[in-house]
């Protein structure tokens, strides 16, 4: 089963948790300041702090018998931050998805369960929206990384933690011209608006009638599931058949707005029984189907929502 087939007919996929903000606390190499844990992969620590969490995760997905989404580590990997980094003379996209993909096979009958996105980030600063690039612009410095995520064969391409509605279409049609499937994944605020204010159904919208092809599908990353909750029911009171589009959330543990966890060194979050719960309550109030983890979580949140909406939860197909 390939990927499309796999949004289009599982009742529900897991992603993986947190990664950077787990390696920013316990891993033995430290993450650049420009492009986090991009460049775990050139050292041996670093590839084994990124297994052991990969590995983590997909032992989880394998016990619970659901399939698993897990990114390659290049959140941060566009030109301007390789540049910065230093490592603008390397492969650090293509390096990272086959790092991932080898950690995939490595799970033996369950490989074929597990997908792989080739993650990408907006330029600025996730939580300042005032950084966010143009359209045209974006479509064109983003278009370097989603060709060489694309070129190294990931399953799908992901931008994840988008604030601006001015950027996230620029990003679109970068993917959308690699001819690979991809989404588009935003932070909310709790009224149903992106960080800079636009209603998401209105994004949404005009990402949909403006890119081609448009993307597979939307999720919402890094808050909590109320504010996803609370989000979810203002923009369908406006948009209606806007659950039908946004069908992801990877959770937040933490109640805290983003801009208050980023960088943080101390964890802030719920216990993993409490998240798996919201977790529950969002995907039977919405029919929610991509269900993982962002800040605050680690491999006791994950396995606690695998086993909750395996247990709890009605198919929703």
């Amino acid at each position: 089963m390939n990927f499309v087939e796999a949004i289009r007919t599982e009742p529900l996929l897991l992603t993986e948790g947190a990664l950077i903000e787990r390696l920013r606390r316990d891993a033995p190499v430290a993450l650049d300041p420009h492009v986090l844990h991009a460049g775990f992969v050139y050292s041996a620590p670093g590839r084994d702090a990124l297994r052991a969490l990969y590995r983590q995760y997909l032992d989880i997905g394998d016990a619970v018998d659901l399939p698993m989404i897990v990114c390659a580590p290049t959140w941060r990997a566009n030109p301007e931050r390789l540049r910065r980094a230093g490592l603008a003379n390397r492969d650090v996209n293509g390096d990272g998805v086959r790092f991932v993909a080898t950690v995939r096979d490595e799970c033996g009958g369950y490989a074929h369960r597990v997908f792989i996105g080739g993650l990408m980030g907006c330029a600025g600063d996730a939580y300042r929206p005032e950084e966010a690039l143009p359209r045209d612009e974006a479509a064109a410095f983003h278009g370097v990384q989603a060709r060489a995520l694309a070129g190294a064969g990931v399953d799908f391409l992901l931008a994840a933690t988008l604030p601006h509605a001015g950027e996230a279409p620029g990003m679109a049609a970068a993917m959308a011209a690699c001819r690979v499937p991809y989404a588009l994944s935003f932070i909310v605020n709790g009224d149903g608006r992106l960080l800079d204010g636009t209603p998401l159904d209105e994004v949404v919208a005009a990402i949909d009638g403006a890119v081609q092809p448009p993307p597979l599908f939307y999720m919402v990353n890094c808050v909590h599931p109320t504010v996803f909750e609370a989000a979810l029911v203002s923009a369908t009171l406006r948009s209606p058949r806007l659950a039908e589009r946004v069908i992801g959330l990877q959770a937040n543990a933490s109640t805290k707005a983003p801009e208050e966890l980023d960088g943080r060194t101390q964890l802030d979050a719920d216990q993993p029984e409490a998240l798996a719960e919201a977790m529950l309550r969002v995907r039977r109030q919405f029919g929610t189907r991509i269900l993982g983890g962002c800040c605050g979580t680690d491999d006791r949140h994950i396995a606690g929502i695998a086993r909750r909406v395996k247990e709890g939860a009605r198919p929703i197909l």
